[in-house]
């Protein structure tokens, strides 16, 4: 996998060496010599990772990780800091401003490149939801206060360990902030890191079981397949820690573990696991508002149009029938003439909630527009569709319609019901010939059903 990198260093031959080995390795690269320069491209080259100095004169590689983790165009890049220096502080330092991972000169080139490319593939995921998130900004649908709330509720931290008593210690460096637990057993652990789980840790190191496939496990489930994985590893094992990474964890921390930098990393992977899930959840919003009708929750014209299309292509080549209702809701203009266009909208919803008790599971209520209604029915014979309408009339008329303000009123429909003929037949035909069923309902007295057959 191919990505665009920013590398931002003060030293040309440190500059050259990267450059030199990451497009051996096909990454697209991009140079900046110091933290005013790296932000200007950030923002405008918008770079897939970041790979940045600390030690630069001017504004060193801490604050300008800092800022590019402030501002909302960077914020989501992920940065590498590279630097000579190899301390306790140094290291916290650098995850507090933000940085995804810290790696030391000499570079180990076998561990950057497994870092890219986990990191990487993090943030192909993200530009992906990103781009969506913009339709739901849009649409007011972002409640940025609830949004900041959820970022920042303690976290479900779940531990695999087969020993006990590293993994009680992990949970007292993390219980101050974040909800703990443990398991020994991997069965039961899968079963578990599906459920409300926001950070998997796993021993690389465990004996009980095999870390590496229960990584690659985790990663194949569809349940735990975006959990964030946490690795601790010994430093001697520097294969497993590059095979742990190449399966899919996205992040490793190496004994001792320290209590400040195992907090500082267990907060990033949580904050960017919200922050995915948070687009995800936007999606979906912009997803089901772009197919359901506001005021009543049924389908939309779009989504009507959609399946009407795809049922009726099945049905022509020799597929099932599909039927449709075409329901009119009988002097509409006089309710809304009476009782205004709130009551008016209090029996649309009504008679909405009404159409959706009376049809099957597998029949698609949409809302067509104004007090026009349609019910498409997968593999429906006219017969049955008839059968149904009456059903969808006779619930209707039967009870009165309740407003708010106490007063009710009858409530009647007319239907038209048509089906699929098969071969010449489209979408346009099967609803003009409910349309043309529904104007015989109106003319025969309304609050009825109409069956209209193919010509």
């Amino acid at each position: 996998m191919t990505a665009k990198v920013l590398v931002v260093d003060d030293t040309p031959a440190n500059v050259k060496l990267l450059q030199a080995k990451l497009e051996a390795d096909y990454y697209d690269v991009i140079v900046a010599e110091t933290g005013d320069e790296a932000i200007s491209k950030a923002v405008t080259e918008q770079p897939d990772i970041i790979l940045l100095d600390v030690m630069m004169p001017g504004m060193d590689g801490y604050a300008t990780c800092r800022w590019l983790k402030e501002h909302a165009a960077t914020s989501h890049i992920p940065i590498i800091l590279v630097t000579a220096l190899d301390g306790h502080n140094d290291r916290l330092s650098g995850l507090e401003a933000g940085a995804d991972d810290f790696l030391t000169k000499p570079v180990d080139i076998a561990l950057l490149t497994a870092r890219l490319r986990s990191l990487v593939r993090l943030k192909v995921m993200i530009d992906e939801l990103r781009q969506r998130e913009a339709s739901s900004r849009r649409l007011g649908m972002i409640d940025e206060a609830d949004r900041q709330r959820q970022m920042a509720a303690p976290g479900n931290v779940f531990i695999i360990d087969d020993n006990e008593r590293q993994a009680e210690r992990l949970m007292g460096l993390l219980g101050a902030n974040h909800r703990c637990a443990y398991e020994t057993d991997t069965a039961r652990a899968l079963e578990i890191a599906a459920k409300r789980v926001d950070l998997v840790i796993i021993n690389l190191s465990a004996r009980g079981f095999d870390p590496l496939r229960l990584i690659a496990q985790l990663r194949s489930h569809e349940a735990t397949r975006h959990k964030p994985i946490l690795g601790i590893a010994s430093a001697e094992d520097r294969t497993g820690l590059l095979k742990a990474l190449e399966l899919g964890a996205n992040d490793i921390i190496v004994r001792p573990v320290d209590g400040q930098e195992l907090s500082a990393r267990v907060k990033t992977l949580i904050h960017r696991k919200r922050y995915a899930d948070h687009l995800r959840v936007s999606l979906d919003r912009t997803m089901e508002l772009a197919v359901t009708d506001t005021l009543t929750g049924l389908n939309n014209r779009r989504f009507m149009d959609h399946q009407l299309l795809r049922l009726v292509a099945k049905a022509i080549k020799g597929g099932p029938k599909v039927s449709l209702l075409l329901v009119d809701i009988d002097h509409f203009k006089k309710v809304n003439d009476t009782y205004g266009h709130d009551g008016g909208d209090e029996v649309l919803k009504e008679f909405a909630r009404r159409l959706g008790q009376n049809v099957r599971a597998i029949d698609l209520p949409c809302r067509m527009g104004g007090e026009e209604f349609v019910v498409i029915m997968p593999e429906t014979e006219a017969k049955d569709a008839a059968m149904i309408a009456e059903r969808v009339r006779a619930q209707v008329a039967a009870k009165p319609f309740s407003l708010t303000d106490g007063r009710t009123l009858d409530v009647t429909i007319s239907v038209g019901v048509s089906t699929s003929k098969g071969a010449g037949d489209t979408p346009d035909t099967l609803m003009k010939r409910a349309d043309q069923a529904v104007y015989e309902a109106k003319q025969s007295g309304r609050n009825r059903v109409i069956v209209k057959a193919a010509a």
